[in-house]
């Protein structure tokens, strides 16, 4: 059924619940500001739960809540715990954003199956567990969102990020096998591949290289960030209005995509 598409675009998830994983800052925060904004109630996890309640406490005002909690997603029954939580205080999920992740960057020849098992089930399990719990629900009330926060590395690999670039490209492959298997329930899988995004990651590389070459942080950035066809690095928020994008009733002929939010340094035709 074609839905009527009202101008301007005001996208409202009053009603929608929502979860966000590795949500304590980066990505994962912005995504929870922007979906609080527009009216979701927002579940998010960190591995702190001093940052968790610091965020959730920023959300006051909006349209929207947060509601933080703790979890290791490395960890089958601590994910299972977190769930249940979310489920026991706010009910079935809507919109389901698989945000966390590492990205350690390390040496192939050096490393263990126990680092290349130990980042899967991190960056990729996690999201497996949680789209799998939730998917049920979404498919009985005949709508919902799943978006996979990968990478531009699912594509453009770096050979520092081996693991983490494979992993992945594996929640992009999932993500596009159910979008295929469940829009016919009205469950939309889509994914965001972020590039150069100025988190505190990026702040802490940033600095360990101006104290190495003698050079200022805001330096290394704007060295780097003009490789970039945009001229510079993005912001969270950028990543985070694309996952808003998506997870709205705007997005619904959205399926299957595997978003680019690199400001064009990957652009090619496939």
């Amino acid at each position: 059924m074609n839905l009527p598409i009202s101008w301007p675009m005001t996208i409202d998830l009053s009603g929608r619940v929502a979860v966000v994983t590795g949500a304590s800052e980066g990505i994962g925060a912005a995504t929870v500001r922007a979906l609080a904004a527009h009216g979701a109630q927002v579940a998010f996890c960190s591995r702190s739960a001093g940052n968790g309640e610091a965020l959730a406490g920023g959300l006051s005002g909006l349209p929207g809540s947060g509601h933080p909690y703790v979890a290791d997603m490395s960890d089958a029954a601590a994910v299972n715990t977190f769930l249940d939580a979310v489920e026991a205080d706010l009910g079935p999920a809507d919109i389901l954003v698989n945000n966390v992740g590492a990205s350690p960057s390390r040496n192939f020849l050096h490393m263990t199956d126990a680092d290349w098992t130990g980042l899967f089930e991190l960056n990729l399990m996690s999201a497996v567990r949680c789209t799998r719990r939730m998917l049920p629900a979404m498919r009985k009330t005949g709508w919902g969102r799943v978006v996979m926060v990968a990478t531009a590395g699912a594509k453009y690999p770096n050979p520092a990020l081996v693991d983490y670039a494979a992993s992945k490209a594996a929640m992009v492959a999932t993500a596009c096998a159910l979008a295929k298997k469940y829009a016919a329930d009205g469950v939309l899988v889509n994914s965001v591949l972020p590039g150069l995004i100025r988190t505190s990651m990026w702040e802490r590389t940033a600095a360990e290289v101006a104290s190495a070459t003698g050079t200022s942080a805001e330096a290394v950035f704007a060295q780097r960030g003009a490789n970039v066809p945009v001229r510079r690095y993005g912001s969270p928020d950028e990543v985070a209005a694309a996952i808003l994008f998506l997870s709205s009733q705007y997005a619904g002929y959205v399926n299957g995509a595997a978003i680019e939010v690199d400001g064009g340094l990957g652009a090619g035709m496939y």
